[in-house]
């Protein structure tokens, strides 16, 4: 089979490996779609503690092509999506239902052979059926998860004034479920106008263009919007200069959620006066856990609308190009990869 394989950062090559064989309790899956995220992009620098050699690519939908012995509960020719991250149960952290943070995780596309190839083995129990969604739909099934363990995380109160900067494919789907959730306002600031549009017909009540090289004219139409500060500001970035700009705008005992993806090595400088003498909450939200199900869920209902969002498209050879679209060109939401 075809793959892309890493053998260190920056280094990769479309190349032929073996065709894999699933054990016993594993599916050999034919990969249809592959997305293509920030993650992926620092993975490419040797982040996020991959582990060589690596075929990465951690969103997968794929139509099962063969069967261990021991699977009983799908078909040849079943589409499913992947849950990639695979805990072990029975670790410390696993114990404290933080699957996320198993000692033992298996990753696939990080530390585990991943999509961004022909074919892939992974365990049967981690396949979701979803024969009856469609493709371009089901390929957001894992950065849904994502988001919705970020709403288990932030936990958001019914009525409550949300800023959500970013409206990239984590923006988009924030801004729903955030939305959905009861919200009272939700908020989505970003610099190009084509995905706030996007914004607007899923659900944001105001939207506001950020000028990427003048952002006083921007900030001051948020701060109009809330004098206050905003009860929860989010970051759906992960750029530094958004993140800085998130305590100020975010209202006295309120709460700042970092959810966007910045660099391993990346500080920000925060006030720990400002943070104790206004009584703020500062959250992170990492990968996903226990969302997979439901994720898939409001994808079938509709509750979570992806139309429109996938804007770039590749082949296999062409993942050079797919991963400088997801860095360098502002007109991408999602990149997918159909090997």
């Amino acid at each position: 089979m075809k793959a892309i394989v890493y053998e260190r950062p920056y280094a990769y090559r479309y190349t032929d490996l073996p065709d894999p064989e699933p054990g016993p309790d594993e599916v050999r899956l034919r990969v249809r779609s592959a997305g293509v995220c920030g993650t992926d992009a620092h993975l490419h620098r040797g982040e996020f503690s991959p582990r060589y050699p690596l075929t990465p690519g951690h969103e997968v939908v794929g139509e099962v092509e063969s069967l261990g012995e021991e699977v009983t509960t799908l078909a040849v020719g079943q589409r499913v999506a992947l849950n990639n991250r695979v805990s072990c149960g029975s670790c410390a952290n696993c114990r404290r239902a933080r699957p996320a943070f198993c000692t033992r995780l298996r990753d696939h596309g990080v530390t585990r052979p991943g999509g961004f190839a022909e074919m892939i083995v992974v365990p049967a129990s981690h396949c979701h059926p979803a024969d009856d969604i469609p493709l371009d739909v089901v390929a957001f099934a894992e950065p849904v998860a994502c988001a919705v363990h970020g709403m288990d995380i932030l936990a958001p109160q019914p009525g409550s004034d949300v800023l959500l900067f970013g409206a990239g494919t984590t923006g988009l789907l924030l801004a729903q479920l955030l939305a959905g959730s009861g919200a009272g306002r939700v908020t989505v600031a970003a610099p190009t106008e084509a995905k706030l549009r996007l914004a607007r017909e899923f659900g944001a009540d105001e939207t506001v263009v950020m000028d990427r090289d003048d952002s006083s004219a921007s900030l001051g139409a948020l701060r109009a919007l809330a004098p206050d500060g905003f009860d929860t500001v989010v970051d759906a970035t992960g750029a530094l200069t958004v993140i800085e700009r998130c305590l100020p705008l975010t209202r006295d005992g309120g709460t700042v959620f970092l959810y966007g993806m910045a660099g391993e090595r990346e500080r920000v400088e925060l006030s720990p006066y400002e943070i104790f003498s206004r009584e703020l909450t500062i959250r992170g939200s990492f990968t996903q856990a226990f969302s997979f199900d439901r994720a898939l869920r409001v994808l079938r209902t509709g509750r979570v609308r992806t139309d429109g969002m996938i804007t770039h498209r590749f082949g296999l050879d062409s993942y050079g190009a797919a991963l400088d679209a997801v860095r360098n060109d502002r007109g991408c939401i999602k990149a997918v990869i159909h090997p």
